[in-house]
């Protein structure tokens, strides 16, 4: 899959990919609300024998209007764009955001990006979606500009769940600072996952018996500190159940920056610089303080065997989750 960046964004679109079918929106996390939107935009593009793309900004709109408070991504771009290659989309288009753009008109948004550079041939979105500057373009806009240039839109409604909640990213946000990373999965449609680089630490988890891959997550990233049964992809591809602590180590020392320390069942070896994944199947416990090593091994031992037992029972949740999470 083709991944366009800032930069390219400035050049001609390649011809296999002109005329269409265009998924807009920010779709961090991809959760299963997004998926109604991206499915359509797949099904649609199948039937007409043309590509499917999606159309994204990067970064984060949120973030370039309250800098100081960047958004906790669910799914940072690289992550995202993988999911959204394991979907079925042909190309994604990470649009640069930043002040300037957003005063650019609605009309000048669908004219300049969607008519002359995409070649759009169908639209599709979310009945939320709202554009150009002081979000001046939204639904009836969007339709009216899609009968002017040319090209279908199709609107998709907020999907809900089984129990009739909207899912959106700002309450699967919400789960994860709760460490409700189950109940996060339900509306992701898969478990959610960070990626980062392994990166050296003190060394004492390898003292104790349990030597740690270890990876620091983005400061804005809000999940829940404690202990974690999960999965962990190494660069290889190759899969490992694991037990992850996510937090700022209060028996050994407490330096302010939180830390994700894998220990990886079944495995020995060196995973320094490599990127690497790590998906959450259950939130175990809380961070505690130990009164000294010895109680903390005995912990870490118990928590391995819940992780142990809870991780051999699971089942992907449906194909996405199978291709990011079992595969």
């Amino acid at each position: 899959m083709t991944v366009f960046h800032r930069n390219e964004t400035r050049d001609p679109l390649p011809a296999h990919l002109r005329g269409g079918v265009i998924a807009i929106g920010n779709f961090d996390g991809v959760h299963r609300g997004h998926q109604s939107v991206l499915n359509q935009a797949l099904e649609i593009a199948r039937e007409r024998g043309v590509p499917a793309l999606v159309l994204t900004f990067e970064p984060h709109p949120r973030t370039v209007f309250r800098p100081a408070t960047p958004v906790f991504r669910i799914t940072p771009a690289p992550l995202r764009a993988r999911i959204l290659e394991a979907i079925g989309f042909n190309a994604v288009i990470e649009y640069p955001f930043n002040l300037e753009f957003s005063q650019r008109s609605a009309e000048d948004f669908i004219h300049s990006i969607l008519k002359d550079w995409l070649g759009a041939s169908q639209v599709v979105t979310g009945v939320d979606f709202h554009f150009g500057r002081g979000r001046e373009g939204g639904p009836a806009f969007l339709m009216e500009a899609g009968h002017k240039y040319g090209f279908g839109v199709t609107l998709i409604d907020a999907f809900r769940d089984e129990n009739a909640d909207v899912v959106s990213s700002s309450r699967i946000r919400g789960l994860l600072k709760e460490g409700e990373v189950s109940e996060a999965a339900a509306s992701l449609g898969y478990h959610y996952t960070v990626e980062a680089e392994v990166i050296g630490g003190e060394k004492l988890g390898r003292t104790l018996g349990f030597p740690t891959a270890n990876m620091r997550l983005p400061a804005e990233v809000e999940l829940k500190s404690g202990i974690y049964a999960v999965r962990f992809r190494r660069a290889d591809g190759i899969l490992h159940d694991a037990v992850a602590s996510y937090g700022r180590r209060p028996t050994v020392t407490d330096n302010g920056a939180p830390l994700l320390e894998t220990f990886l069942f079944d495995f020995s070896g060196d995973l320094y610089g490599q990127v690497c994944g790590v998906s959450f199947f259950g939130y175990l416990r809380p961070e505690l303080k130990f009164d000294g090593l010895e109680p903390l091994v005995e912990q870490m031992n118990r928590d391995k065997d819940e992780a142990r037992a809870l991780l051999a029972g699971v089942q992907p949740l449906g194909e996405l989750d199978r291709k990011i999470c079992f595969v």
